[in-house]
């Protein structure tokens, strides 16, 4: 089930969502509590200082009425007591405090005073257990919770200090209708949060589907795709997006797998075809050798030339072929030494000398001065002997070939010149391809010596990009073609 990616996503989805929704929740709920509890102490603070005032009212009273003459004295003369104004029983703090809270007897509140030594004043509190806890209360708590019978009490209190005497005011209040509150809040949080849940999820699973729903269709077609049938591409819906920019690159690779098959395809052709011919050659020269009795000794060295020719074409197939093997597998590691261009060149342009006699080819060439250089030897050979290979055997009878090496003190540059045919202009864009030959009619013969399998322009660009040059095609018209390998100078090292 977790391997499912809609799967993962909707549960990611939903640990986070949950995650924002009860620290949110929580959030609510502890602020509303806070509020709740701090309205709650700023209404028991403002009565507490509306009930000392009433307090220090009638504590001015009784000062005042002090003051008034004294009325006649009775027979007993210690009893001396001051009366009210209206010359009624005589009035003590006590007594006041205990009328005045009778006066503001409340539903919702609760007043208690307390003397010195704890002993009840006045108290309005109806409740025996909580008028008991509230005096056991310590003195220096301005608020607190007491809770009675599964209710909870707010209590405040507050010293006061009435005609020179120190008392305890105290109020209470239920927290009913705050708990009450607080705990449908609860209710309502643990009933909408999981609903509220079960639908993103639901919501996240189908919404992730559909998102889905084309690297599900890709993944189908994908499947279907193999060597037989690369022609086929993976649906695009649109394009500017993630997944359709995902889409695009695998149909970009699978275009570049189909071209590569191709190529491939057409490699094991062209090799067989090539490999082919030489070994019918060899077989059918071997046979006649063999089975004719009366053969002359010239005869039977014309047989062996012909087959010691095909088997260096052999050779040399193979030898290409193994070269580009081993370049696309990596296993051919280029042996970096340091040498002279000028003496690989002077080198190569005598090894061709023959062939160029042969076909009655001119070769303009001055030895260059000193071209020190790091690389490979062996293919540096090898490139610029397949070059001027192609361009002896490529060339008109009687022509030229111009072997023009420079120094520009950055690069090195090797331009060979022919006096050929030149290459057909839709095939120049082709011409480095492994066996790709332009006029594959006339290049299948091989009375002219062009007889080529089309793979070594494409080792000797090989070669030049593994020393870091290039090889490319200057010019080719109907005065012959140009190529010019470039590699670093000796301020550079591939």
């Amino acid at each position: 089930m977790l391997n499912s990616i809609r799967t993962r996503l909707t549960l990611w989805y939903l640990s986070i969502l949950a995650l924002i929704i009860i620290t949110f929740a929580a959030v609510i709920y502890l602020l509303v509590a806070r509020n709740l509890s701090q309205t709650a102490d700023n209404n028991l603070a403002e009565i507490e200082r509306s009930v000392e005032t009433d307090l220090h009212k009638e504590e001015a009273d009784i000062a005042a009425a002090r003051l008034l003459p004294a009325p006649p004295v009775e027979e007993d003369e210690d009893e001396k007591k001051a009366v009210d104004e209206d010359g009624e029983l005589p009035l003590t703090i006590e007594s006041a405090i205990a009328e005045e809270l009778e006066d503001l007897r409340s539903r919702d509140y609760g007043f208690l005073v307390l003397d010195q030594n704890g002993a009840t004043v006045g108290s309005t509190i109806t409740i025996p257990e909580l008028e008991e806890r509230a005096k056991n209360l310590a003195g220096d708590i301005p608020f607190s919770d007491v809770l009675i019978q599964n209710e909870t009490f707010r209590i405040h209190q507050m010293a006061l200090s009435l005609d020179g005497k120190p008392f305890r005011l105290l109020i209470t209040r239920s927290l009913r209708e705050q708990t009450e509150f607080l705990t449908s809040l609860r209710r309502i949080f643990f009933v909408t949060v999981p609903i509220a849940l079960i639908l993103a999820g639901l919501g996240g699973y189908f919404t992730a589907r559909r998102s889905l729903a084309p690297v599900v269709s890709m993944s189908e077609h994908a499947s279907i795709i193999g060597a037989t049938n690369l022609n086929e591409r993976l649906p695009v819906k649109n394009e500017r997006d993630e997944l359709g920019r995902l889409a695009k690159v695998f149909n970009d690779l699978l275009s570049r797998l189909e071209e590569s098959f191709q190529q491939q395809r057409q490699f094991m052709s062209d090799a067989s075809h090539e490999l082919r011919t030489p070994l019918a050659i060899v077989r059918g020269e071997s046979e006649i050798a063999i089975l004719k009795e009366d053969r002359s000794a010239e005869d039977y060295r014309e047989s062996l030339s012909i087959v010691h020719d095909e088997s260096k074409r052999l050779t040399k197939i193979v030898e290409d072929l193994f070269i580009l093997a081993r370049a696309d597998s990596g296993q051919l590691k280029p042996r970096f030494t340091n040498l002279f261009l000028d003496e690989i060149l002077v080198e190569c342009v005598r090894v061709v000398g023959t062939l160029a006699k042969k076909r009655n080819i001119k070769l303009e060439f001055s030895v260059p001065d000193e071209m020190p250089f790091t690389g490979d030897e062996e293919l540096l050979h090898r490139l610029f002997l397949n070059l001027l290979d192609n361009a002896i055997k490529y060339n008109r009878k009687g022509g030229t070939v111009a072997i023009t090496p420079q120094n520009d003190g950055k690069n090195y540059r090797v331009t060979i010149r022919d006096t050929g045919e030149g290459i057909e202009i839709e095939d120049q864009a082709k011409i480095f391809d492994r066996f790709y030959r332009g006029d594959k009619s006339r290049t299948r013969d091989n009375t002219n010596g062009k007889n080529g399998v089309g793979l070594g322009l494409s080792i000797a660009a090989w070669i030049a990009e593994v020393h870091q040059g290039s090889l490319v095609l200057k010019k080719s018209d109907s005065d012959g073609s140009v190529f010019q390998v470039e590699l670093p100078g000796p301020e550079k090292k591939p």
